[in-house]
């Protein structure tokens, strides 16, 4: 082939090869632009998904925590609603509740019930335990239910009545115990102008013998006449040196300061007299290393104690202001408000006559009726 021809042929060639390249750019390059834009569209496209899944899972989280803490807050307020409703409902109910005389713990609380006073020391009987005691001399009948059966039949008496406070009350155990009269006041003025009689010796300890017999304690009981106090308690160091013997004093029978007979007027004590027997127990109870005594105190009449805010209160003295007039329940509870609640000491107690209270036709009052009193008296005698 001349050289001519062959340089055109592979002019021609090649200027043919540039036109299908120049026809396939025009072709591949817009298809792969087009090809790249659609990737990097749906790689875009998947990135928005994916923000937009997540915004929606965290939208949907903070929904769900929101109605979580509405919902708590919605049960806490409802609850807080719900015991509103019931602590004034019990409120207008306690309200609403009409106490007897004596009764009202919104009383005794205004009056300073319960007492602020030392934990009760080893041995204590009270408050852990509730004394019921029967009551009198064994010379007399008339006196009391100590005297007033014989020995066997007093003590079965007693235990009846100890059995139906304990079912009244079980969680408070119930100490049974015998109330001796040691001095008795007397009408007549006797061989020392005294109007009181001291009981022998021999007396005293038949009936302590009577308190051990039954498991009980025993309570040596004033009542001074026209003697002093301080002059008569000394005389019973002998059995009140034992650990099961306590003491009561009788303010009826105490006429030092009128002068006038026993049973013709009711006698009185102050807080000084009272605070002088206390502590002459202290003493005893440190000098014999004994348990805590029981102090019993009588009053039926305003006047029957005096100055009471000044009474001292010891730990070796356990003090009960004991109520022990007689008459009708509403009376009875009447002077317990008015004489024992009213002036607050440390512990109280309430006696129940079995002939006095009922003489009018009235009933004894129970132990359920006594339970019902704020305080709750812990001390209960028989007469």
């Amino acid at each position: 082939m001349p050289l001519g021809c062959a340089l055109k042929q592979v002019t021609h060639t090649k200027v043919k090869e540039y036109h299908r390249l120049k026809y396939q750019s025009k072709i591949f390059l817009p298809l792969l632009l087009t090809l790249a834009l659609l990737a990097l569209s749906a790689c875009t496209d998947n990135r928005n998904a994916e923000i937009e899944a997540k915004a929606k899972a965290q939208k949907e989280s903070e929904q769900l925590a929101a109605k979580a803490a509405f919902a708590a807050t919605t049960t806490a307020t409802r609850k807080a609603a719900a015991f509103a409703a019931q602590t004034s409902a019990a409120r207008k109910s306690a309200s609403n509740i009409k106490y007897n005389a004596g009764e009202s713990p919104e009383y005794a609380k205004k009056c300073g019930w319960p007492v602020n006073c030392s934990a009760p020391l080893p041995g204590s009987i009270l408050p852990s335990k509730r004394i019921v005691a029967y009551y009198g001399n064994p010379l007399s009948k008339k006196m009391g239910a100590l005297g007033e059966f014989p020995k066997d039949e007093m003590l079965q008496r007693l235990k009846g009545e100890v059995a139906k406070w304990q079912a009244a009350d079980p969680a408070t155990p119930v100490q049974p115990a015998l109330h001796l009269i040691a001095v008795v006041a007397q009408g007549a003025p006797g061989k020392d102008s005294k109007y009181r009689m001291i009981m022998p010796d021999k007396i005293i300890n038949q009936v302590y013998g009577w308190t051990k017999e039954a498991g009980a304690v025993m309570f040596i009981d004033i009542q001074t006449g026209h003697d002093d106090i301080r002059s008569v308690l000394p005389r019973f160091e002998w059995i009140l040196k034992n650990p099961d013997v306590h003491l009561g004093i009788d303010p009826e029978f105490n006429l030092i300061k009128s002068g006038k007979k026993p049973g013709k007027k009711i006698g009185t004590y102050d807080a000084a007299d009272i605070n002088y027997a206390s502590a002459y127990l202290k003493d005893l109870v440190k000098k014999y290393n004994l348990p805590p005594k029981v102090f019993t105190v009588h009053r039926f009449t305003r006047n029957g104690v005096t100055n009471s805010k000044n009474i001292v209160l010891h730990p070796e003295v356990q003090l009960v202001m004991h109520m022990d007039g007689w008459g009708a329940p509403w009376l009875k509870r009447d002077s317990y408000k008015d004489y024992v609640v009213s002036e607050p000491v440390q512990y109280t107690g309430f006696k129940l006559f079995y002939h006095n209270d009922t003489k009018k036709g009235d009933p004894l009052m129970t132990p359920q009726d006594l339970l019902k009193l704020n305080p709750k008296p812990l001390y209960i005698q028989y007469q």
